[in-house]
């Protein structure tokens, strides 16, 4: 059996491209143009040579002083298209071909780390409607990963470091990719106790937090004001967070707290007092009630993690960026970010592993 990458002196990664159309390419070779401000890892770009080769090119002939990583110098594996498809790839538009390209991309890389070639894979930006347009429905590049790894418990957790107080913003999303008026039917207390018992084993697993100090949102403004604004916090919520501190053994649960307050000190401690908030993450109730927070003070910094996974997984918290691609604009620090959080996971699971058998 092959021995798994986590127990490698440094831990193999993979890097996808995403959807070939979009900025995924570029934010790739801008994020590994300088090797030596991430940490060590041995990183392999998964997707195709002559798509990455055709938009280093197109950028060249841009600027030919932008940073960019030299293709022929990066480990690639080449994960080849039909001539008859790949003609149809075009910068700055989203298609059929391009989505099933990218859908092949991470179906590859999700392969490798399951036979254990790969620690974790950081994945470039897709676009949904171009999955569905190639036949793949799936909500995101999250669910593909989650039954490809054949589990059923899994969340998305965004991730940034502020580069002025180092504070760490940590938010998990109890929905993810529904719609505002399924959130109220899907959110229920077996829902949140297996969210906050991933988001746990995440924060002591991946970040070496034993006892994390938790927040958890409210659903209606006002926490639902006795009931007057909805009824969900009164019904169940507030009972839910009172059985959750006794469950996990952890007092420092706190909740639900009203959305228009929940992240009043998240500025302050993003910009100038780290020690403004004493949460060590949040808990969201919906997509943007926790991303609209977060992409106001991160929008440059912030990764998306799986949790749950076999193997590590995160993403730059950005789109594919169709109206730029090929324009040498698209931002690479989101890429970095999640190239080094992934080093960063990959090794504290390491260190964890390696303690675990050290003990026995």
């Amino acid at each position: 059996m092959q021995q798994h990458s986590s127990f490698s002196h440094i831990p193999a990664i993979a890097v996808t491209l995403g959807d070939p159309a979009g900025v995924g390419p570029e934010v790739v070779l801008k994020a590994l143009a300088n090797r030596t401000a991430l940490l060590p890892a041995e990183l392999t770009v998964i997707g195709t040579r002559s798509q990455l080769l055709k938009t280093y090119d197109h950028l060249r002939q841009q600027n030919p002083d932008l940073p960019l990583a030299e293709p022929d110098q990066l480990t690639l594996l080449d994960v080849p298209l039909e001539p008859e498809l790949e003609a149809q790839i075009q910068l700055g538009v989203g298609n059929a071909a391009s989505g099933e390209a990218s859908f092949r991309y991470l179906d590859t890389a999700i392969a490798q780390a399951l036979t254990g070639k790969f620690a974790g894979i950081v994945t470039a930006p897709i676009a949904k409607s171009a999955w569905q347009a190639a036949g793949h429905h799936y909500p995101g590049q999250t669910e593909l990963l989650a039954q490809k790894s054949s589990i059923d418990q899994f969340g998305m957790l965004f991730v940034a470091r502020s580069p002025y107080t180092n504070w760490v913003f940590r938010t998990l999303l109890a929905t993810t990719h529904i719609s505002l008026r399924q959130v109220p039917d899907a959110l229920t207390p077996e829902l949140m106790t297996r969210k906050l018992k991933l988001l746990i084993e995440c924060l002591k697993a991946d970040f070496g937090i034993e006892t994390p100090n938790l927040a958890i949102a409210a659903l209606n403004p006002h926490a639902g004001e006795e009931g007057q604004l909805g009824a969900e916090e009164k019904d169940w919520l507030r009972a839910w967070v009172e059985s959750a501190r006794a469950q996990f053994d952890n007092p420092q649960i706190r909740g639900p707290v009203p959305p228009d307050t929940l992240w009043v000190n998240a500025g302050e401690a993003w910009y100038r007092d780290a020690e403004a908030v004493k949460q060590d993450a949040y808990l969201a109730l919906y997509h943007d009630q926790g991303l609209i927070p977060l992409k106001l003070l991160a929008f440059d910094q912030a990764v998306n993690t799986t949790i749950g996974l076999p193997f590590v997984r995160t993403s730059p918290d950005h789109g594919t960026a169709f109206d730029i691609a090929g324009s040498g604009k698209a931002r690479a620090e989101s890429m970095k970010s999640a190239l080094c959080l992934a080093v960063e996971f990959c090794t504290q699971r390491r260190k964890a592993t390696i303690e675990s058998h050290s003990s026995r």
